[in-house]
C-alpha cells in the first residue's frame, strides 16, 4: 500500500509539472520560444567541454579504414599492391603463385634507375626494370689481322668449351630440381588446399593493413546537444498540442457562459411577459365583467353568451400561461373566445375571422404570442378607428416554416393616439431569438388597403 501511494504521489507530481510546463509554453510567443531554444543549444555546447561533462565515462577502440595512398587488389591471381598516382615513387608489390615481385619505379630527373626484386624458389635476385636502358659496355670488335697468343687459343679451344659444358650441366640439374620441387609444391597445395588458406591469410593481412585503430572517448558531454535538441522538439510538439487544448477549453467555457447568459435573458423575458400578462389580464377581466353586468340588465342573452366566452377564455389561457411550449390549436382556443367577447363589446365595429387549415393546428407554436398580436391589433388598430374594421388570423407553411399572420384594417402601425411603447413586440422578438435563434423572426408590414400585417415565422414541426 505504501509503495502504491508513493507511485501515485510521484505520478501526480509529474502530471502537475507537465501541466505547469505546458501552460508556460503556451503563454510565451513562438519568437521567444525559438530564442530560448537557440540559447539552450549554445549553453549545452559550452557545457559539454567543461567538467564534469568532459570526464571520460568509458574508452573504446575501433578499427577504421585508413587513408593509405595505395590501391590493394585481391583476386584469384594473387595480391597486387600499387601506389596511387602516376608520379608516386612507392614500390609496386605482386604476390602470386610464382612468388613475390617488387617493382620500384625510377626517377630520371635524379638519375635513379628502376629496379625489380624477385623472390621465388630460386632465391632472391634483382634486375633492372623494363624501362632502364642496358648500360653494359659493348664488346669491342676484333681487329682484323690481329694475332692471338697461345693462351688465347687454349682459352678458346679448351677452357671455354669445358665451361660451357659445366654450365649447361648445372642448368640442366637446376632445372630438373626446380621442376621436381614445383611438382611437389603443386601436389602439396592440391592435397592440403594450402592455396586457399594462403589467400585468406593474405587477404586478412591486407585488410588489417588498410585499417587503423581509433580510440573513442565516451563522455557525458557528447550527448548534451542531442538531448537539448530532443527537448526542443518535444517542447514544440507540446506547445502545439496544448495550445489546441487550451483553445478548445476556452471555446467551451465561452459557450457555457453564453448559454448561461441566454438562459438568464430567457428568464428575464419570461418574467417580463408574466408581469405584462398580470397587468393586462385583470384590466381585461374587469372590463369584461362590467360589460356582462351591464348586459344582464339590457340584453340577458348577450350577457349569457359573453359569460360563456369568458369562461372558455379563462379555461384555455390559464394552462397556457404556465406552459413553456404549446401548439397552434391551443393558442387558437384562447384567441377565439377573446374575439367573441370583443365582438359583443364592439358589436358591428369588429369583424373577426380565423383561417387556419386543420392540418396546422398540431404545429408547435410558442405560448401567448398570438394573443398578444391580436390584443395589439384591436387596441392600437381597430378600436381607435370610428367605423372599426376587420381582423384576420391565418396560418400557412412557407419554405418549410410556419407563418402565422394577424392582419387588421385599422389606422395603421404606430398611428393611433393610443400607440404603445413597443414593449410587447420587443418581448416577442427576444423570446423568438432565445427559443429559435436566427431560425425565427417577427415581420411587420402595411396591410392593403389599410391597417397592419404582423407575421410570426417559426420552424415548422408537427406534434
Amino acid at each position: 500500500m505504501a509503495l502504491s501511494s508513493t507511485a501515485k504521489d510521484v505520478g501526480s507530481g509529474i502530471a502537475a509539472l507537465y501541466r505547469r510546463y505546458s501552460e508556460w509554453l503556451v503563454s510565451i510567443t513562438w519568437k521567444r520560444f525559438f530564442l530560448l531554444s537557440l540559447l539552450l543549444l549554445i549553453v549545452t555546447s559550452v557545457l559539454s567541454h567543461l567538467p564534469p561533462f568532459n570526464w571520460d565515462l568509458a574508452t573504446t577502440t575501433t578499427r577504421v579504414p585508413s587513408n593509405r595512398n595505395v590501391d590493394i587488389t585481391v583476386d584469384d591471381h594473387g595480391v597486387r599492391i600499387k601506389p596511387k598516382g602516376k608520379r608516386s615513387q612507392g614500390a609496386e608489390v605482386i604476390i602470386d603463385e610464382k612468388g613475390v615481385q617488387i617493382r620500384r619505379r625510377g626517377d630520371a630527373a635524379f638519375g635513379a634507375p628502376s629496379r625489380e626484386i624477385i623472390i621465388d624458389e630460386h632465391g632472391v635476385r634483382t634486375r633492372p626494370g623494363p624501362d632502364t636502358p642496358d648500360q653494359t659496355p659493348p664488346t669491342p670488335p676484333k681487329q682484323p689481322g690481329a694475332r692471338s697468343s697461345v693462351g688465347d687459343d687454349i682459352q678458346r679451344e679448351v677452357v671455354e668449351p669445358l665451361q660451357r659444358e659445366v654450365a649447361q650441366a648445372a642448368r640442366e640439374e637446376a632445372r630438373r630440381h626446380a621442376q621436381e620441387m614445383s611438382h611437389e609444391v603443386k601436389d602439396e597445395l592440391a592435397t592440403h588446399d594450402l592455396a586457399a588458406e594462403i589467400r585468406r591469410e593474405v587477404m586478412d593481412a591486407v585488410s588489417e593493413l588498410g585499417q587503423t585503430e581509433r580510440v573513442v572517448h565516451i563522455r557525458l558531454g557528447n550527448y548534451l546537444p542531442q538531448l537539448a535538441f530532443l527537448l526542443i522538439l518535444l517542447s514544440a510538439a507540446i506547445k502545439i498540442a496544448y495550445a489546441g487544448r487550451v483553445k478548445a477549453e476556452a471555446h467551451a467555457a465561452q459557450a457555457h457562459h453564453v448559454a448561461e447568459e441566454e438562459s438568464l435573458k430567457r428568464q428575464v423575458t419570461e418574467a417580463k411577459m408574466a408581469a405584462m400578462q398580470a397587468q393586462v389580464e385583470p384590466h381585461f377581466l374587469f372590463n369584461t365583467l362590467a360589460s356582462i353586468d351591464h348586459l344582464i340588465e339590457v340584453d340577458p342573452p348577450r350577457a349569457s353568451l359573453m359569460q360563456k366566452n369568458l369562461i372558455a377564455l379563462l379555461r384555455a389561457s390559464m394552462p397556457a400561461m404556465r406552459e413553456k411550449a404549446t401548439n397552434l390549436g391551443r393558442e387558437l382556443e384562447v384567441v377565439r373566445p377573446y374575439l367573441e367577447i370583443l365582438k359583443v363589446r364592439m358589436q358591428d365595429r369588429l369583424r373577426a375571422e380565423v383561417i387556419v387549415p386543420e392540418g396546422l393546428v398540431s404545429a408547435d407554436f410558442p405560448p401567448m404570442m398570438l394573443q398578444s398580436l391580436v390584443e395589439n391589433a384591436i387596441k392600437h388598430g381597430l378600436e381607435p378607428k370610428a367605423e372599426g374594421g376587420s381582423l384576420t388570423v391565418s396560418a400557412e407553411v412557407v419554405h418549410g416554416k410556419l407563418a402565422v399572420t394577424v392582419a387588421d384594417t385599422g389606422v395603421g402601425f404606430a398611428r393611433a393616439p393610443t400607440a404603445g411603447t413597443g414593449t410587447g413586440l420587443n418581448n416577442i422578438r427576444e423570446r423568438l431569438k432565445l427559443i429559435y435563434g436566427d431560425a425565427a423572426e417577427l415581420k411587420i408590414a402595411e396591410n392593403t388597403p389599410s391597417g397592419t400585417r404582423v407575421t410570426i415565422v417559426v420552424p415548422y414541426k408537427a406534434t
